[in-house]
């Protein structure tokens, strides 16, 4: 069975075991997006779309417009549709590929800012480091946040 068939891993109803996919890396953001539309977790398939792309950047991962998470995700959705962008557009320019044009869309922008952390202390330190991309987007992150582990 193909893990992007069945993203979540289980077992068939023969029994057999389906490997598990904790280790699949989707190939775009597109495909980031429409996993997490189907309930997936969006932090660990965008993480493991970032191990990917760190280990062979194209602007074809970033390229496909990814599905607006918004109308079914209500404000989580629209957390993850501007960091989607911001993601997008931080990543094009850090490894000199074209900016996708859907990053533009203000549906992937943020009317009030929204902090990675709810610690009030860390605030400070969340707007200063936060890259441009996402601080565009209302996004204030740490600056490590893109980083691989």
């Amino acid at each position: 069975m193909n893990p992007e068939e069945n993203a979540s891993g289980s077992t068939l109803t023969d029994g057999t075991a389906v490997r598990s996919t904790q280790n699949w890396r989707p190939k775009t953001l597109a495909k980031v997006a429409q996993l997490a539309a189907a309930g997936d977790s969006f932090d660990r398939w965008l993480a493991n779309f970032r191990h990917d792309f760190y280990s062979a950047p194209t602007a074809a991962a970033l390229t496909p417009t990814p599905g607006l998470l918004a109308p079914k995700l209500c404000e989580l959705g629209r957390v993850q549709d501007a960091y989607l962008a911001a993601t997008a557009e931080h990543l094009a320019c850090a490894h000199g590929l074209p900016i996708p044009a859907w990053v533009g869309s203000e549906d992937r922008k943020l009317h009030r800012p929204w902090f990675a952390s709810p610690l009030a202390a860390l605030r400070a330190v969340l707007i200063l480091e936060s890259p441009a991309a996402f601080r565009s987007r209302n996004l204030l992150i740490s600056e490590n946040a893109l980083t691989r582990a």
